[in-house]
């Protein structure tokens, strides 16, 4: 049947498939330098770049990400060097109240849609809690779903020396590992809530031994959360891989923070260590504002500029044929 399309009469079922479905979506697909990103201009990060920017002591960058959108702004930059799928999103993306709640299979869904906007950064996934505890056997296979599943290029894990076993197999058959000592989220409770490891003699030993014996088992990186910054130097000094900081201090190999603590989208508490960069909490609660404003006064949509019309000889014929049934 003969349809409008602005002006110009088409026949719509000549149409290509996908020029039929952009004409009337309401949400485009994305443009291909969007939806292609491995237009980046930068080279796929590896291990290997990052033990090179350990050795030449530039600063390693890595950001969260939870989804396609936030992906694609974690490779939106050249300067980023990982992207983590962090069990963050169970409060930021999900509304849990704590990490303990994100399931295995929340995080894969997570995760897939997060390597599918992701070019250039390397891409590590957080073991959700109970994954990885029951025994090695589980724990490899979940790490195994994890990274076959979602795409996934490595694995984060929480602990120290209780889980070198865990470790030491998953890089024994080839899934390069960073394990998450000092301030565990995961086991928040059994230390009486979020507070900073290591201030005591006994306490900075236990962390420095965490790390060593997680080096000695493979892990190619360590992530060192809430710790003092003589501590993290002095860990980052010891060893051989690089250490990525949060609340750890300036001295660490490289940083990391929550995608929604960098852009000001966040509510809850906010961490001392947890710099804003924007506001777009601010901005976001705006524009809902506005949106409503539109409707309510009527200015939105604009019949000109945001509305679709007909061709009159084409609207008169209809009115026309609607009037005769009705006299039907």
């Amino acid at each position: 049947m003969p349809m409008l399309i602005g002006s110009r009469r088409f026949l719509y079922h000549l149409l290509p498939t996908n020029l039929q479905c952009q004409r009337w979506m309401s949400v485009w697909p994305p443009s291909k330098d969007l939806a292609t990103p491995h237009t980046s201009q930068r080279k796929k990060v590896t291990i290997q770049t990052l033990n090179a920017l350990r050795e030449s002591k530039t600063p390693i960058t890595m950001l969260t990400a939870y989804d396609y959108p936030s992906a694609l702004a974690c490779s939106s930059s050249p300067l980023i060097d990982i992207t983590l799928v962090g069990d963050s999103l169970a409060q930021v993306c999900l509304g849990y109240t704590s990490t303990t709640q994100l399931t295995l299979e929340e995080m894969i869904h997570h995760a897939r849609a997060v390597a599918r906007g992701t070019s250039h950064p390397f891409l590590v996934a957080e073991m959700p809690f109970g994954s990885f505890h029951t025994s090695v056997s589980d724990a490899v296979a979940n790490a195994i779903r994890l990274v076959k599943d979602s795409g996934v290029e490595g694995v984060k894990l929480e602990g120290g020396r209780e889980i070198v076993d865990v470790v030491r197999r998953l890089t024994a058959i080839g899934i390069p590992v960073m394990p998450h000592i000092g301030l565990k989220p995961q086991t928040h409770v059994a230390t009486s809530g979020y507070k900073v490891q290591g201030r005591s003699v006994d306490g900075a030993r236990k962390i420095v031994l965490d790390a060593l014996a997680l080096e000695e088992a493979g892990a190619f990186s360590v992530l060192i959360e809430a710790v003092p910054l003589e501590l993290g130097k002095y860990v980052t000094d010891r060893l051989k891989i690089p250490t990525i900081g949060i609340g750890a201090g300036p001295h660490t190999s490289g940083q990391v923070l929550v995608y929604d603590d960098v852009m000001g989208t966040w509510s809850g508490h906010k961490a001392k260590f947890a710099r804003r960069f924007a506001n777009l909490k601010e901005a976001r609660d705006d524009a809902v504002q506005r949106y409503c404003d539109a409707i309510r006064d009527g200015s939105f949509p604009n019949p000109e500029t945001e509305s679709y019309t007909m061709d009159k000889l084409e609207w008169a014929k209809f009115i026309d044929s609607e009037t005769s049934l009705f006299r039907k």
